[in-house]
């Protein structure tokens, strides 16, 4: 019986480890606020379920629609629409664990390297956010992983079925994201696990077959992501991706510019939220097990660092998720660093390390699940997440106020004026409202110094009316103008020690009564 239980040991640790994935990423889902992006995902959704002739309308801003489309059953499943965007990046998650832990049994043999690369993709605070927003890089990540694995099958048991599966993959991530392109062009790396024969003859016959497969993935990947051209706005994928990255020829010009700066941002984001103990783990694995498992460490450091690179040289933005793709070859590199061969103290000090790991995440991931605010978040992600306009605070009580007010008066509308026109506001605000058509979302400016003709009009119609907008962006005298004031949601203290806060206002009938409001003189 005591071997039977040990011989099902690593199952029934696997086992855990799933369920450990879900509870972490499912309990407080919804803590962080909306960011904008996600309410541009999730309101595409929306649209896209509702009228069938604008299932590619993602294409008309350059982005592919397949997160999006995913998104659409959720629906069904969870009322709030923010959850149902979020689940979709946690399944995706779970599919990005499961192929961790086969591919560094595939690399290492090594049941032990399996699961802690798991285990660290679970408890990695670098994983742990992102897997629990509604964008589409959790979903690339898998599609990145997955092409992985069947591009190594097909190479080392030279199968065309795995290599169509390969092709299959790397469409999905071909439709989710344009960084997809790296893997079609990192397979070539793993040709280094061939076995090649000692005479030159069947060698290049070797040699063309591993080319044919690696041409058959990328024709079946390029082929799934033609599938975007039945869509009105094709085209604008490639124009919108040249507004994030430079021209090729960049690095003749500005070599180091912004390379090293990017190169940086990228060390501090994952010593921040890797954390620290899995890059040093990684130096460790690689160093340690470079003589045993050479094949394996060089193809992992090439997929994770050859995107980084070449993103830090030619992106033009650049933030955390950009890289969220790279970080399972980082960590499968980490967890290889059990299969090394220390001494005593060696394995104390890997002990060690491994513990402060453990550690210094489950405070990190404690703070992001009660109190994002307090995590050690790097100073970008912390701003665009939970201190600018990007970052939604209020806007779910938002729309709960606005549903009850309905609710207390069905005799009348409700018209809702919000700052901008696409991303946080209004898409955040319509998201909720989706189902209230009694209530009207729509964006009617920038900045705001005086309340504007949409609303005036609308509270001359006699319907209730009401302004959204971020302090930062008002600058007007609200009880002059005839606003009073509903709700403010303050957002998360900046390094000065100040912060910008969502207001809500009602538009009175004072405001009909201020000539400024109405554009006179």
């Amino acid at each position: 019986m005591r071997k039977k239980i040990l011989s099902n040991l690593p199952y029934l640790i696997g086992v855990v480890v799933i369920l450990a994935l879900f509870s972490l990423r499912f309990i407080n889902l919804k803590t962080l606020p909306v960011f904008a992006d996600e309410a541009i995902y999730i309101r595409w959704s929306q649209v896209m379920r509702a009228e069938q002739t604008l299932r590619f309308l993602p294409l008309s801003d350059g982005k592919q629609p397949l997160f999006m489309w995913v998104v659409i059953p959720f629906f069904k499943l969870f009322r709030d629409p923010l959850v149902a965007g979020r689940m979709v990046s946690v399944l995706s998650g779970l599919g990005t664990m499961v192929g961790i832990s086969l591919l560094s049994y595939l690399l290492f043999k090594n049941k032990k390297v399996s699961l802690l690369a798991a285990f660290f993709y679970v408890i990695s605070p670098f994983t742990f956010f992102f897997d629990r927003l509604s964008l589409a890089d959790s979903m690339l990540s898998m599609f990145g992983i997955w092409t992985f694995i069947f591009s190594y099958l097909a190479i080392r048991y030279k199968r065309w079925d795995l290599a169509m599966l390969s092709g299959f993959t790397l469409g999905g991530a071909w439709l989710t994201k344009s960084p997809a392109l790296f893997f079609a062009l990192m397979i070539p790396s793993l040709w280094l696990f061939v076995n090649w024969d000692k005479t030159l003859k069947k060698n290049f016959f070797i040699f063309i077959k591993i080319l044919a497969l690696w041409l058959v993935t990328v024709f079946i990947g390029y082929g799934f992501y033609n599938i975007l051209r039945l869509g009105p706005n094709f085209h604008l994928i490639a124009s919108r991706n040249m507004d994030y990255v430079y021209p090729l020829n960049h690095f003749l010009v500005s070599f180091f510019d912004p390379l090293k700066t990017f190169l940086l941002a990228s060390a501090r984001w994952i010593v921040a939220m890797g954390p620290w103990p899995l890059l040093i783990a990684a130096i460790l694995g690689f160093i340690f097990n470079y003589k045993k498992h050479k094949k394996a460490v060089l193809v992992l450091l090439v997929w994770f660092l050859a995107p980084v690179l070449i993103q830090s040289e030619f992106a033009k933005t650049f933030t955390a998720r950009y890289i969220f793709f790279s970080i399972p070859y980082l960590i499968i590199l980490s967890s290889s660093v059990v299969a090394a061969k220390f001494n005593k103290w060696g394995n104390v000090a890997i002990c060690g390390l491994l513990s402060v790991f453990v550690i210094v995440s489950g405070i990190f991931n404690y703070y992001l699940l009660t109190d994002p605010a307090k995590a050690k978040l790097p100073r970008s992600e912390r701003s665009g997440y939970l201190e600018e306009w990007t970052a939604g605070h209020g806007i779910r009580e938002t729309a709960n106020f606005l549903i009850e007010e309905q609710a207390a008066h069905p005799e009348e509308k409700i018209v809702i004026g919000t700052e901008g026109y696409f991303g946080t506001l209004p898409d955040g605000l319509q998201i909720y409202l989706n189902r209230y058509p009694e209530i009207t979302a729509i964006g009617v400016g920038l900045t705001f110094d005086t309340v504007p003709p949409p609303l005036i009009d609308a509270k001359a119609f006699g319907d209730r009316t009401y302004l959204l907008v971020n302090a930062s962006r008002f600058s007007g005298n609200a009880a002059y103008l005839g606003l009073m004031k509903v709700k403010e949601f303050p957002k998360a203290l900046k390094p000065n020690g100040t912060h910008d806060s969502l207001l809500l206002f009602e538009v009175t009938n004072e405001a009909l009564k201020n000539k400024v409001n109405l554009g006179k003189p």
